[in-house]
């Protein structure tokens, strides 16, 4: 598991990069844990995670160079069969992948979205979660591409231009 520090830009699941912000230390029924705590970027939020379960929750270091380039690999990838369960099954399949804080299952849940809209109306849900996807995909490529965010969302509008 990962030793994060203070400063540290962190992934947490489900909600996107974070900043370390501190280490506490706080005495819970009886016994001292330590935490991470964290300043999501997209909303401010703090969130504490305690030190020893980081590694289950799925907090993780920013992808590097290897991964990016997997991360553009999936996102090019065409011919993979996309769900034909209904859309609340279709959207539960995707909430698990963006759930598992895996840029390479965000980017597929991105990818797939975004075809089936090239042949059919999304639905509300649906819509929010290409959203979702695309804002952790973005934040993170961003900072692992050391580049701008509209520069992700560039690149990702000329792969997968809007349908009107």
């Amino acid at each position: 598991m990962s030793e994060f520090n203070i400063g540290d830009k962190v992934v947490y699941p489900a909600h996107g990069v974070a900043e370390v912000t501190g280490v506490d230390r706080r005495e819970i029924a009886g016994s001292v844990m330590e935490f991470y705590v964290l300043r999501v970027l997209e909303n401010d939020m703090k969130v504490m995670v305690p030190k020893k379960n980081a590694g289950s929750v799925g907090l993780r270091p920013i992808v590097d160079d290897v991964q990016v380039q997997e991360v553009y690999e999936v996102l090019t990838r065409r011919g993979e069969k996309i769900s034909t369960a209904t859309w609340n099954r279709r959207y539960r399949e995707y909430m698990e992948k963006i759930k598992t804080g895996s840029l390479l299952e965000i980017a597929s849940v991105l990818r797939d979205l975004c075809i089936l809209r090239g042949d059919k109306d999304l639905s509300f849900g649906e819509k929010k979660m290409l959203d979702t996807a695309r804002t952790l995909l973005v934040q993170e490529l961003a900072l692992a591409k050391g580049v701008q965010g509209a520069d992700v969302v560039r690149e990702l509008d000329e792969m997968f231009p809007a349908h009107a």
